[in-house]
């Protein structure tokens, strides 16, 4: 099945998904901010699929907001809306796009014993929630 999605939507869907990985990566406080944004940003351009063509390229022009807290303001919401934007025309996508984000967070909680700092952990938890929230 084919999705058909406006220039906006797209942007939704770029905002989300580089958002969350923005969010990850401000939750890194004890890590390293540049390390999680790159190995979130790969996990992203690795992509498939008609999904994987829209993340391809990381949105331009968007204004984050200056806190985590704006930051999340924006992002959390964008992942609920693209969700359910991908649920309405193709719910393969919407799975794709779920599992590419999924993904990225693993990709980017990663460090050298495994586990994910509490910030991360809570961070990505959020994330993973506002994804489930479309359902």
């Amino acid at each position: 099945m084919s999705i058909t999605l406006t220039a906006q939507d797209a942007q939704t869907l770029r905002v989300a998904a580089w958002g969350a990985v923005s969010l990850m990566s401000a939750a890194s406080a004890a890590g390293s901010a540049h390390k999680v944004a790159t190995e979130g940003s790969i996990a992203l351009t690795s992509a498939t699929g008609q999904v994987g063509h829209i993340l391809a390229k990381a949105p331009k022009g968007v204004k984050y907001g200056k806190t985590v807290a704006a930051l999340a303001d924006q992002v959390l919401p964008a992942l609920t809306t693209s969700m359910t934007l991908l649920n309405q025309q193709d719910p393969a996508e919407a799975d794709n796009f779920r599992r590419t984000i999924t993904v990225a967070l693993q990709a980017a909680t990663r460090n050298q014993n495994g586990q994910p700092s509490p910030t991360m952990a809570d961070m990505a938890r959020k994330i993973t929630e506002a994804l489930d929230a479309a359902r």
